[in-house]
């Protein structure tokens, strides 16, 4: 299969499809952390050219929940966040309806306000042999869902969470990662998940 990772800089999922003997290509406007087949470039401009399969990981800052605190500060509505927001749907949109067979993109839970397409599953790098929680949910067309391959359970919150009520005496969590960049990998049990059981699809 012609296989497009699309916005991944990391090469993870590009590299579990290439050693399948899949013609696997990342694009994203980084260079990649993994010398190999890797386009620099927005990705809506390589989109049409005659790819089997799409796994996409478009940006979720502006459309993620666990950002809602910013789009309603002091509890109005923050304008210019949600016109960030509407424009990442805008790019989410163009990647799930992209003209390929199979689809895949994946995002976190996304804030209401944005009015998302109902995903297809949800799933945890707990499910794939890592002892992290991250809910990520997967939109699929002409897929199976993923199944679970090595369930474990301890475990522990991957990014930090509420972290604005430590001071107020609730639960929070300070996570494992603290940047952007280190959040956005997919996680090798999953991207080899993908790899395996969509192999010949």
């Amino acid at each position: 299969m012609r296989v497009l990772v699309a916005c991944e800089y990391s090469g993870v999922v590009r590299e579990a499809f290439k050693k399948k003997g899949h013609d696997a290509w990342s694009v994203d406007i980084l260079p990649t952390e993994i010398e190999g087949n890797h386009i620099q470039d927005d990705v809506l401009n390589h989109i049409d050219k005659g790819w089997d399969l799409m796994i996409a990981h478009p940006p979720c800052t502006y459309l993620s929940n666990a950002g809602a605190r910013f789009l309603y500060p002091k509890g109005i509505l923050n304008e210019e966040r949600y016109k960030k927001g509407l424009a990442a749907k805008d790019f989410f949109m163009k990647l799930y309806n992209a003209n390929i067979p199979r689809i895949c993109v994946e995002n976190p839970i996304s804030s209401k306000i944005f009015n998302m397409p109902k995903h297809t599953q949800s799933i945890q790098p707990y499910e794939y042999g890592h002892p992290y929680s991250k809910h990520t949910r997967l939109w699929l067309k002409n897929l199976p869902k993923l199944k679970p391959t090595n369930n474990l359970k301890n475990y522990q919150p991957y990014l930090p969470s509420n972290t604005g009520g430590k001071k107020r005496g609730q639960k929070y969590s300070n996570g494992v990662v603290h940047n952007w960049k280190d959040a956005s990998r997919t996680f090798e049990g999953v991207a080899q998940s993908m790899a395996k059981q969509w192999n010949n699809y």
